[in-house]
């Protein structure tokens, strides 16, 4: 899965996407002990109310939905936590696994008194949302994928050997790999609307972040290999997830084209497909208002019988 970018690093003309929340301040927070591993989790709201989770991209950390959150916390408390190898989590350089990524949702949500969530992944956090639904989709009201898929495909693993080819080279393979990432996320309109300067220096920022920590990237994407390898016999768990789905897919992702992405909308058996025009592998990000309106209608819901005013 590409390492997408942090959420706080974008403005795309007078509409800030992602612009740093500085009152913005979790209201419980605790690190999860797991073997020896410390999980990093923060819980905004006071428990009263039906929570949402937002799982990670790849390269994210739980500060990069801070400015998204405003979107939801009128309505829904928020749960975020970071998987090992991110942000405040432990980063030892070990082997990481996504279904016990999963299953650290699970204790962050009995810990934080949780039952049911809405579950929501984009990227790389996908994966998670899609093994926690085929474990405990008893604690779910509703999930959300964008950016995902769930099928063997030549082309994703050719890509991910090429990233990973770049996470373990030199810190000047490692330089290139930041831009070719820029080039392949974003959808053409939000690409042309950043200032070429302002690209770059999101490029540098994500460089300096990660070049001292590649083993976090190399780690993240090698637990791909044992989730695909597992994928026939996981697949009867993933066709009962009753869970109502709902996709959200840019149309211009070239990260996971959208007729990879459209296997899991046939594979799912409770699951609405929904496209939003221009963007590229990071919607949430390109279109917010859109993304996150179309989310609230869905949880309000509960049913992929709903209306929204996209």
């Amino acid at each position: 899965m590409p390492a997408v970018l942090s959420g706080t690093e974008t403005e795309m003309g007078t509409e800030t996407v992602g612009a740093v929340t500085q009152d913005i301040q979790p209201t419980r927070t605790g690190h999860l002990d797991v073997d020896g591993q410390q999980v990093w989790w923060e819980y905004h709201g006071d428990g009263s109310r039906e929570a949402v989770c937002l799982l990670n991209g790849l390269a994210m950390h739980t500060k990069a939905w801070y400015s998204f959150l405003p979107m939801l916390t009128d309505a829904y408390d928020v749960v975020l936590y970071d998987f090992l190898g991110q942000g405040q989590s432990s980063q030892d350089d070990v082997p990481y696994s996504i279904p016990e990524f999963a299953r650290h949702l699970k204790l962050i949500l009995d810990e934080v008194g949780q039952d049911r969530v809405h579950l929501m992944g984009i990227s790389y956090g996908g994966f998670i949302a899609l093994d926690f639904a085929r474990a405990y989709q008893e604690r779910l009201h509703t999930m959300t994928l964008s950016g995902i898929l769930l099928s063997h495909e030549k082309l994703f693993q050719m890509y991910q050997d090429i990233s990973l080819r770049f996470y373990r080279g030199s810190e000047e393979a490692f330089a290139l790999y930041t831009h070719y990432m820029y080039e392949k996320i974003f959808g053409e309109d939000f690409a042309a609307a950043i200032p070429s300067e302002q690209m770059e220096a999101m490029r540098q920022r994500f460089y300096d972040r990660y070049v001292g920590s590649r083993h976090c990237l190399i780690r993240l994407t090698e637990a791909q290999d044992p989730f695909f390898a597992a994928l026939g016999a996981n697949l009867p768990g993933y066709r009962a997830i009753a869970t109502p789905t709902l996709m959200i897919v840019g149309g211009q992702d070239r990260a996971i084209p959208l007729w990879q992405q459209r296997k899991i909308f046939e594979l799912l058996p409770n699951t609405r497909w929904e496209e939003i025009p221009g963007c590229g592998h990071v919607a949430y990000l390109e279109k917010p208002k859109q993304f996150f309106g179309m989310i609230r209608s869905f949880m309000a819901a509960k049913s992929l019988d709903f209306e929204w005013p996209g």
